[in-house]
């Protein structure tokens, strides 16, 4: 007859039981996050008086490239001050 060895069946035993445990936590553990996740009350929507995006300080870079054409052609004496300081005033304005 032979002899049975504990140990190594004591080993083996740990082993699958540990696995096993291993496998079992770690669908439990994914299963509570997602009740967790169904359970969260929805995000709560912007209130209005949340403050709105600061306006751009000064022109736009379209407006200064105008505005250096502008100066290049008053530069040139294509056009007079008083044109120069109208085209000024409707691109700063616009």
């Amino acid at each position: 007859m032979m002899r049975r060895r504990p140990i190594a069946r004591a080993a083996v035993r740990t082993t699958a039981v540990v696995g096993t445990a291993a496998v079992v936590g770690g669908a439990v553990a994914s299963h509570g996050q997602a009740q967790a996740a169904q359970q969260a009350p929805p995000a709560a929507p912007e209130t209005q008086n949340a403050e709105a995006p600061a306006p751009a300080v000064g022109p736009s870079p379209e407006a200064i490239e105008q505005l250096k054409q502008l100066a290049q052609l008053k530069d040139q004496g294509i056009l007079t001050e008083e044109e120069f300081a109208a085209q000024k005033a409707k691109i700063l304005n616009a």
